[in-house]
């Protein structure tokens, strides 16, 4: 390392970030002493623990006044979600819910990384204030735990650097000239539609407690349920749709549904070419499933095409959201369809949203440039640029675009033989290596939305975890780290 790296702001930041972490880990506690569990006591005591190492953190680097720089900032994004897994997962080691650090690491990641694959075979029992914690990590980790620092909290400087990390997808929109006033307002969106669904899912018969969870983890697309039926443990078709209204919203990009909802600029949801994709795709795939479910139920009446709809709805957005939640399980369908809906996740929401996957903007992207390629080869002469929503796209985003993907392509291969060497089977490996990377959360095989991670080997769930990790934060901003170049002077 070079001098010139600001560590002793990195480690002042880390220690306001772990601040933030014991906050609303104390929340956690407080509702657990509402209903009078025994995990208040676990919480709290993780909530102390985590609040002395972050006032050290915080007055160990005190003298530093210094602006960060591009590099201490994706250093802190990167590994911001390991101390924030580290120390999260103190309350389930604590209360003996789970007893042993892989699992406990591997449940808290996958709750901050909104990716949704849990350890637990036994969540309706699980006490209410480790379940609440879940869907909290969800929520925290869904628009970006700095994210939330940079909109409330005048740690960041300018924060370009950390925003860009931090933010899905290979473009961004600013808002507010400011980023700082851009991140608060993303931030007001995503509580916003938070305090909505709660309000509805409780109009519509779910009790406070799991309709406030579940909105949580809506929004952030993560999954998590205080169920372990998931959403099919409920019959209500309003739940249903209401859920399946909210998982579609968080996947598009807030800062189009800012300018719709706030600014009420309407036209520009459907003129957007990402968002049109968007709405074709889970379109046809829902037409496609609904289909091959009514095929494959002769004599079927009215109320079952109605919930035929319902569960082709609800299971294909859930899953190219990311969300991972279920209404049924899937993998009992014929082969055709789940493997169908399995494949289209791949594509993900919108590019600045919470969902996982490679992002529909991509995928545009390199399927339009693949386009012009053909057309290029005919008329070798002509300039033909890739164009989205009337704009040329850059000839650097077009290579980031296609590097992500062949990167993206790559780790799953990689993963995929190593999971498989330490003992799980071709199906498991290769799908939770693709639903870990895309923090998609059920995969196939043994591990499919009926089923949990508990069995997997400790060390495939170390990988599972890392793959979380660089899926979450999009491949560049963790592999940058191990880049020599990238920490040169």
């Amino acid at each position: 390392m070079t001098k010139s790296f600001n560590w002793r702001q990195v480690i002042k930041i880390m220690g306001t970030l772990l601040l933030i972490e014991a906050a609303f880990m104390l929340l956690a506690s407080c509702v657990g002493l509402v209903f009078n569990d025994h995990d208040a006591i676990p919480l709290f005591v993780s909530t102390v623990l985590t609040a002395v190492a972050g006032f050290v953190g915080r007055f160990s680097g005190r003298s530093s006044t210094r602006q960060i720089g591009t590099r201490e900032g994706y250093l802190i994004v990167s590994i911001v979600w390991i101390f924030f897994s580290f120390f999260g997962m103190m309350p389930f080691i604590i209360d003996d819910t789970i007893n042993n650090v892989t699992d406990a690491f591997f449940e808290t990641m996958s709750g901050f990384t909104t990716t949704g694959a849990t350890v637990l075979t036994d969540i309706d029992n699980t006490p209410k204030g480790l379940l609440f914690w879940r869907s909290l990590m969800q929520w925290l980790g869904g628009m970006g735990i700095v994210l939330f620092s940079m909109a409330f909290f005048p740690i960041f400087g300018s924060g370009m650097s950390v925003f860009k990390a931090e933010v899905t997808g290979p473009t961004y929109d600013k808002i507010q000239p400011r980023i700082k006033d851009t991140a608060r307002k993303l931030w007001e969106m995503y509580v916003l539609f938070t305090i909505v669904q709660t309000a509805l899912l409780m109009l519509f018969g779910m009790n406070w407690f799991d309709a406030l969870c579940h909105s949580l983890s809506t929004v952030s697309t993560g999954g998590f349920s205080t169920k372990q039926a998931s959403v099919g443990y409920w019959a209500s078709p309003a739940i249903h749709y209401t859920i399946i209204i909210f998982m579609f919203v968080s996947s598009i990009n807030f800062s189009l549904m800012y300018n719709v909802v706030i600014r009420r600029q309407r036209k520009k949801l459907f003129r957007d070419e990402e968002v049109r994709s968007f709405i074709w795709i889970i379109f046809v795939t829902t037409v496609v499933v609904f289909t091959g479910l009514c095929v494959f139920s002769p004599n079927i009446s009215f109320a079952g095409v109605e919930r035929s709809f319902r569960t082709a709805l609800f299971n294909v957005v859930s899953l190219i959201t990311s969300s991972g939640f279920s209404s049924c399980d899937y993998l009992a369908w014929p082969g055709l369809l789940w493997m169908l809906i399995f494949l289209i996740s791949i594509f993900g929401g919108c590019a600045g949203s919470t969902s996982g996957g490679v992002k529909i903007i991509r995928i545009h992207i390199a399927a339009k440039n693949v386009f012009y390629e053909f057309r290029r080869i005919i008329h070798p002469r002509a300039i033909m640029p890739v164009r989205i929503n009337g704009r040329m796209v850059p000839e650097s985003v077009v290579n980031n675009v296609h590097a992500f993907i062949i990167i993206f392509l790559a780790i799953i291969i990689v993963s995929s033989l190593a999971l498989m060497c330490l003992g799980l089977d071709a199906t498991d490996a290769i799908s939770s290596a693709f639903a870990a990377l895309s923090n998609l959360g059920p995969a196939l095989g043994n591990l499919g939305p009926a089923d949990t991670y508990a069995a997997v080997p400790a060390a495939c769930k170390w990988i599972l975890s890392f793959l979380m990790l660089i899926g979450r934060l999009e491949l560049f901003t963790i592999l940058l780290l191990f880049s020599p170049s990238f920490w040169k002077r």
